[in-house]
């Protein structure tokens, strides 16, 4: 190859790479969650008696019905305190984001610790749950708790330091 062709090479080779590569887009923890909802949606299996169809006539008169989507929501946790240990620390609050499917996360600090884990629907159930957080010092917490709606409900807490909480989650 002459010396001149390779500048010529090198800069048609380098711009084939750059616009070939990987791109990092930068997403908010809104956006994310809305993208792992969609991932959850479409990853469910279709029903097994499928609603039978309309006829063509019906169908032409009916309006299109758009999918109920469920987004998720984060709603407040309040803890009061149900023996000596816990008085001694006083009302903890935290937040659980409800995926509403039966799932969510929970984030609180306690005793300066950030306490970060999940809860989770008991089967044959609907209403009642457990949840379990942990932090990265080594604290950790358990909770029984029963819905009374998606955003509220209540229960009781137990902390690894022998602190005990009622719990009261919504408004």
């Amino acid at each position: 190859m002459k010396r001149s062709t390779i500048p010529a090479a090198l800069a048609g080779g380098f711009a084939a790479l750059s616009l070939s590569g990987c791109y990092i887009v930068p997403v908010g923890a809104d956006e994310i969650a809305k993208m792992h909802l969609l991932m959850q949606q479409q990853n469910q299996p279709l029903a097994a008696n499928p609603a039978p169809k309309a006829s063509a006539a019906a169908s032409a008169s009916a309006a299109p019905v758009a999918p109920q989507v469920t987004v998720p929501t984060t709603i407040q946790a309040r803890l009061y305190p149900i023996n000596e240990i816990a008085t001694e620390n006083g009302m903890v609050s935290g937040t659980v984001t409800n995926m509403m499917n039966g799932k969510g996360r929970l984030q609180m600090s306690y005793r300066g610790e950030l306490l970060t884990g999940e809860a989770t629907r008991v089967a044959n159930d609907e209403r009642k749950g457990v949840a379990s957080a942990w932090g990265a010092n080594g604290s950790f917490m358990s909770c029984e708790y029963q819905m009374s709606s998606p955003a509220r409900g209540a229960g009781t807490c137990s902390f690894s330091d022998g602190a005990r909480y009622q719990v009261h989650v919504g408004n």
